[in-house]
């Protein structure tokens, strides 16, 4: 989608991918139903997540169909079926989140995607190595 736009950088915009919510998600907690077959899936090892959020900003349902038929996948939602994560599946990790991983998490008890995107980081830099060695 080359011409999508953000509603709190272009409110404006005629086509406007993320836009404003209905109502703000801030301090608000929801479950999200993870679809199988996924990286969130893996990582979760469930069905259904409880999340925090913080938020006034979504992801346009407007545009779901045609961001189901791209790369990017919606891989989570909310009980009304509002996207609330999305990943690119040929990827090694790449995925966003309409919560904040981050706010749930703690060194006793790590976010499973914060751990995840942390073994994804080490892999790569592994990777990295490995080939700055061959050349």
């Amino acid at each position: 989608m080359r011409d999508a736009e953000h509603g709190e950088a272009s409110p404006k915009s005629s086509r406007l991918v993320i836009s404003s919510l209905s109502c703000s998600l801030i301090g608000e907690t929801q479950i999200v139903y993870i679809s199988p077959d996924t990286l969130a899936f893996k990582i979760y090892r469930k069905e259904k997540a409880k999340e925090i959020f913080n938020c006034n900003y979504g992801f346009n349902e407007t545009f779901q169909k045609e961001m189901n038929e791209q790369d990017l996948k919606i891989v989570g939602v909310d009980d009304n079926g509002n996207a609330r994560i999305v990943e690119l599946s040929d990827h090694r990790f790449f995925m966003a989140t309409l919560f904040l991983p981050q706010s749930s998490s703690n060194a006793e008890k790590p976010h499973p995607l914060i751990v995840e995107y942390l073994n994804a980081a080490k892999a790569f830099q592994g990777i990295k190595q490995e080939v700055e060695i061959k050349i």
